[in-house]
């Protein structure tokens, strides 16, 4: 638990502040951090006697003989869980510094609680980390993924559903974030954890598609107010842990087709699409040049807003801001130059596919 790291880093802190040396001696009396850097590695007499009898060492100078090379001052023990891990050693004269040597004590002390917690933190996110990488193994290890549930005080119960969040900003820290979207969703009902830098996963467990609809609405409206431009993709419900790696594919196959400007992409929505992204290159290619290869850009952009708005023409026209008899113009033009008719359902299918695989070979 006392690592020279920690150690390095509270001697940094007090010798600042007090203007004293400070040695910091392991459990074996070993001066693992010192302000001086000299005596770094030497083993500290008066710190074995504290680690001996577990009782806080006074050195004034008339008692310097009865210690190989140690100065003058007071040496404490460093109490962690009722255990003694080391020893504080304060130079100078120990009238001068029982005043705050206690203090500087409960100062170490919180600092190594402070770290021990961070440390406990970080170890637990890994193993949810580790769960999730289990669960989209092709052959799960059930026994390794039930024993790693327990030490992190979880169990998975269906439905499932996995949602993956990309983030563009990131003010926060990554214990903040992930705290944050488990406040929400609480921890018993979601498995929150990073992909990659930018890519957070949350598999929930036990929640229906309405409750997690409105847990994710708040997810982002708490991460929007602290500054984060996210997108999440939400892949299907199912009700087996064998099948959650399907609703992760599906979760990332609705972040990468949803619209740049949506912030919640449901794989439903966008599953006519994602059977698009299967067919090979060289057909999508001949479809879409075939269909839209003579339009402009302008008509292009035209068809696009003609479907948001659900090819109802008032409404386009206003998306547009022109007038509806020019929308109506730009309409009998398409289907003058493709033979496709974007107010006929049938040919509005085809031109919005065309249209479809034209956005996904800009995206690739």
């Amino acid at each position: 638990m006392l690592t020279q790291e920690i150690a390095m880093e509270i001697v940094k802190q007090t010798t600042n502040r007090l203007n004293r040396n400070i040695n910091i001696m392991d459990e074996k009396g070993t001066i693992i951090a010192s302000g001086n850097r000299e005596r770094i590695d030497q083993l500290h007499f008066g710190a074995m006697e504290v680690l001996k009898t577990g009782k806080p060492l006074i050195i004034h100078e008339k008692d310097r003989h009865q210690w190989a090379g140690v100065l003058p001052g007071i040496n404490l023990p460093i109490n962690f869980q009722n255990v003694i891990i080391g020893v504080i050693g304060i130079t100078g004269d120990p009238t001068e510094l029982l005043e705050f040597g206690e203090l500087v004590k409960m100062i170490t002390e919180m600092m190594l609680h402070q770290a021990f917690m961070v440390e406990q933190l970080e170890w637990k996110q890994h193993l949810k980390e580790l769960v999730f990488e289990d669960l989209l193994k092709e052959e799960i290890n059930q026994h390794s993924i039930d024993q790693r549930l327990e030490l992190i005080g979880m169990k998975l119960e269906p439905p499932y559903q996995v949602g993956v969040m990309e983030m563009k900003l990131n003010p926060l820290n990554k214990s903040e974030l992930i705290q944050m979207t488990e406040t929400v969703f609480g921890t018993q009902h979601a498995l929150v954890g990073f992909l990659n830098v930018n890519r957070v996963f949350i598999l929930t467990t036990a929640l229906t598609e309405n409750n997690i609809g409105q847990r994710l609405d708040t997810v982002i409206k708490q991460l929007k107010a602290k500054g984060f431009v996210i997108r999440i993709g939400l892949g299907s419900l199912v009700e087996k842990e064998s099948y959650i790696c399907h609703s992760f594919r599906e979760a990332e196959s609705a972040l990468s087709l949803g619209e740049a400007n949506q912030a919640l992409t449901i794989y439903t929505d966008v599953e006519t699409k994602a059977l698009l992204e299967r067919i090979d290159e060289r057909t999508k290619q001949q479809f879409q040049e075939r269909i839209l290869g003579s339009l402009s850009e302008k008509l292009i952009e035209t068809l696009q807003q003609f479907f948001l708005s659900n090819l109802n023409i008032g409404e386009c026209a206003k998306r547009m801001y022109i007038h509806r008899n020019s929308l109506i113009y730009r309409l009998k033009k398409i289907k003058e130059i493709t033979g496709y008719n974007p107010q006929v359902l049938h040919d509005a299918i085809t031109l919005q596919l065309a249209i479809w695989v034209s956005q996904s070979k800009k995206r690739s």
